[in-house]
């Protein structure tokens, strides 16, 4: 173009018209530079043969006259896999990709593109992110531009999903971070748990001593969990710890609670101050903690928990009905079905297929009279009429999918097609539905019950019966109470009081032989708990009871202090020695004097009571003295041991006792003539194998 640009100019000075045709110039004149003759920015040359033009710019390529760009990114001057832009002249890379960290860089030129690569150096995401967000205590694997989470580190067991924690191990006493007056047992997902033993108090890990065995230490540990905190009351079980005043010491061995000024024995509102005593209904409750002010209620019943008493509530269950027209006055029941038309509502009708309006359960074991027929095949306390499982002993009555067959004779207790315990099972979460059997870890749990193997809410680390989601806790707060004596008036019928959630009881009254029994009904069951008489006065009985079915069928470990006859000679005479018995209760009577006095009597009667252990050394309990009962009933096998500890040592041990009189049952508290009673820091536990109860012994 240049060249043609310079020959126009030429001939334009030559002064030619077109269609003109010079003669030749001899000499014609050599180019010479002009603005536009070499390539932008390129320097031009005047020569005695006309002009020379320079290089071309950097970036360009030709003879600078004519330059074309230079394709830098052939070159590759840009990491692997970052983008590489070629621009007029240069080029640019791009940043470095994820999991690098580098420059932009961008020049221009083959020898730049060359001589100047990219660099993008690795990010090492385990040490930059603290430890890549894998799990504390796991393997972070760093990778060119990447990382990934690997197994626990060594000395830590566990994975991404459930954690790495410090391998601990109880039968390794390096690997065990119990105290060494805790126990040791390890958990279904390869966790342990510590737990203080008998006498001692604390979260596991640290246990201080504990004097009367209520959960509480004797002095405060330096740790968070509230089992570490100082016990309000030392010598007085108390598992709740309540301290109405809040003055530091715990109500059960305080003698003004209320800190009002008038002594316990004196104020007829222990927990409440009230200086002045007002009492305008003459109960033994002062108005200002009487939930019936205007109506005696030394009971002070509250069905529904609204502060107000049974006895001047309208509504004693608090479903919105009133008592009068309420055909369940006791127990909520808004849509007030009555399906055989009796006036009692089927939520509260002991027969709700056979008309009974007076209620009778002359046997107290929940059936009414009208329908009790007292068949039971399989001897779980559940006539055969009810029982979901007639021929299977499942005193629990659990039916998880309710499809009316209990579990223990379901092939498929959640009904998801697979089976529990026969090919294509075992169902690896037996009670939830899960068809998939996903199971990510490989541990032969699903991953939808690893940590809640019942899905009731509460982890199994804590749940008392993590196999049945009905029972999750231990709680006596509804119980059923069952005198043995009715007729007799040689004493009153006992007071019980139940506090900290359900989990400790007490009875107060010098009493006739009577029950608290829980609503629970159990097959295998660990049950234990603190048993302290709080008086120096009587030397009487005191216990509790295990596989309750009715009132003349269930189990009793009871506890004399001295030797004595019992005052009433009618219809025998019994003689109670002192010491810790176990007698299988199988009356034909029921409760009465013959009961009643075949209960005192240390030794069989006929058609009553059979003696089947008995402490031989003789020792009753010791006043004011705190002691720790363990119970284990397996009912399949018939297998019975109990155990009681005074402080840390073992004073009592039934060894192993066959029996199978009862096949499960509730569980409850008994008391005999003695009062003052308290069953503390109480604890059940479903527990139906045999052998787990052979390795809880070793």
């Amino acid at each position: 173009t240049a060249f043609l640009r310079n020959t126009i100019a030429e001939c334009q000075a030559c002064g030619l018209e077109i269609g003109s045709y010079p003669t030749p110039s001899p000499h014609p004149p050599k180019p010479k530079c002009e603005a536009d003759t070499c390539f932008l920015g390129v320097h031009c040359t005047d020569t005695t043969d006309g002009y020379q033009c320079g290089p071309c710019p950097e970036g360009f390529t030709g003879d600078g006259i004519i330059c074309t760009d230079i394709d830098e990114c052939q070159y590759k001057p840009c990491f692997p896999g970052v983008q590489c832009v070629n621009m007029v002249p240069g080029f640019r890379c791009e940043g470095c990709p994820p999991g690098y960290i580098g420059q932009i860089i961008q020049g221009m030129g083959i020898n730049f593109a060359k001589n100047n690569k990219q660099a993008c150096l690795d990010i090492d995401e385990c040490q930059r992110i603290a430890n890549g967000r894998c799990v504390p205590n796991s393997q972070c694997i760093n990778t060119m531009g990447s990382y990934h989470c690997g197994a626990c580190k060594p000395g830590f067991t566990g994975d991404q999903v459930r954690g790495c924690r410090a391998e601990r191990s109880c039968r390794n006493r390096v690997l065990n971070p119990c105290s060494i007056h805790a126990d040791c047992s390890e958990l279904r997902q390869g966790d342990i748990t510590c737990v203080c033993g008998i006498g001692w108090a604390g979260d596991g890990f640290l246990c201080g001593k504990d004097v009367d065995i209520d959960g509480y230490p004797d002095e405060k540990l330096p740790c968070s969990a509230d089992s570490c905190k100082k016990d309000n009351c030392m010598f007085v079980p108390n598992s709740g710890q309540e301290d109405a005043d809040r003055d530091g010491v715990g109500d059960a061995c305080d003698d003004d609670a209320d800190g009002d000024g008038i002594p316990n024995d004196q104020d007829n509102c222990v927990l409440t101050p009230n200086v002045n005593q007002k009492n305008s209904d003459q109960d033994i409750f002062g108005d200002v903690c009487d939930n019936c002010r205007m109506v005696l209620n030394n009971d002070q019943r509250d069905t529904d928990g609204d502060g107000k008493g049974d006895a001047c509530d309208e509504d004693i269950d608090g479903d919105g009905i009133k008592n009068v027209l309420d055909n369940c006055q006791k127990i909520a029941n808004w849509e007030q079905k009555d399906r055989d038309n009796d006036g009692v509502g089927d939520a509260c009708d002991s027969c709700p297929d056979i008309s009974n309006p007076n209620q009778s359960d002359s046997d107290n074991d929940l059936v009414g009279d009208s329908c009790d027929t007292n068949q039971d095949s399989d001897g779980d306390g559940h006539q055969d009429s009810t029982d979901n499982c007639p021929t299977v002993i499942n005193s629990a009555q659990l039916d998880t999918d309710k499809d009316g067959l209990g579990d223990e004779c379901d092939d498929d207790d959640d009904d998801d097609g697979i089976p529990d315990h026969i090919p294509p099972g075992p169902d690896n979460c037996r009670l939830i539905p899960n068809p998939g059997q996903e199971d990510e870890n490989s541990d032969g749990i699903g991953d939808i019950c690893e940590s809640d193997y019942d899905q009731d809410t509460v982890i199994d680390q804590i749940d008392v019966c993590p196999e049945n989601a009905e029972v999750t806790l231990t709680d006596f707060r509804a119980y059923q109470t069952v005198v043995l004596d009715p007729e007799g008036d040689a004493q009153i019928d006992p007071n019980w009081v139940v506090l900290n959630q359900g989990m400790e009881i007490v009875q107060t009254m010098n009493s006739d032989p009577g029950l608290a029994v829980g609503y629970t009904a159990f097959n295998g069951v660990d049950f234990e708990g603190t048993f302290h008489v709080n008086t120096v006065t009587d030397d009487d009985y005191a216990g509790f009871i295990f596989g309750y079915q009715d009132s003349s069928s269930f189990y009793v470990v009871m506890w004399k202090q001295t030797e004595q006859t019992y005052w009433q000679a009618t219809p025998f005479r019994a003689v109670a020695e002192p010491g810790i018995q176990l007698k299988a209760v199988k009356s034909k009577t029921g409760p009465g004097e013959h009961l009643r006095n075949s209960l005192w009597h240390t030794g069989d009667t006929n058609d009553q009571v059979r003696l089947l252990w008995k402490d031989p050394r003789n020792v009753g309990w010791k006043d004011k003295v705190s002691y720790r009962w363990f119970l284990q009933h397996r009912p399949q096998v018939g297998y019975i041991r109990t155990r009681f500890y005074e402080g840390s040592e073992l004073v009592a041990d039934s060894g192993v006792t066959i029996d199978t009189t009862m096949r499960g049952g509730r569980l409850g508290v008994f008391c005999f003539s003695q009062e003052n009673i308290i069953w503390s820091n109480l604890k059940y536990r479903c527990n139906g194998s045999f052998f787990s109860s052979i390795c809880f012994l070793a």
